[in-house]
């Protein structure tokens, strides 16, 4: 017994699942998007003009990053290695655990997040970077 074959097929392809999986991916890119923007780390950006004017306090801690595995302390050299244990004393011995950090033009942006990383993990409360090198 043969098979009867209409003589019309197809002609116009199903647009439908194309359209849903598009959308399906926008609204994965616009939930995705602000997600890539965020940073793991709050950093407040030191006011420039208050700078000079205001002298040194001492309940915050600065740090300068010289180089990527020096940074000093209050002014004094520190190893980077060493930067935990010179940095957990301050922290706990400061009453606001306000930290400024200034670092090298030349330094690596990797060295400059480690640094910042080390400083939160140690209790630091709030994060501020100055521009200009040490």
């Amino acid at each position: 017994m043969a098979r009867n074959k209409s003589p019309e097929g197809i002609n116009e392809p199903n647009m439908t699942p194309l359209i849903d999986v598009s959308l399906v991916l926008v609204v994965i890119l616009l939930v995705a998007t602000p997600m890539a923007f965020q940073s793991g780390i709050a950093v407040s950006r030191a006011d420039r003009s208050g700078h000079d004017a205001a002298p040194v306090k001492s309940e915050r801690i600065e740090i300068s990053i010289v180089a990527d595995d020096r940074v000093e302390v209050n002014g004094r050299p520190v190893a980077v290695d060493q930067l935990p244990a010179t940095l957990r004393p301050l922290l706990a011995a400061s009453a606001t655990r306000d930290v400024v950090v200034r670092c090298a033009d030349d330094v690596s942006h990797g060295a400059f997040v480690t640094v910042l990383d080390e400083a939160r993990t140690l209790g630091a409360a709030s994060l501020a970077v100055v521009g200009g090198t040490p």
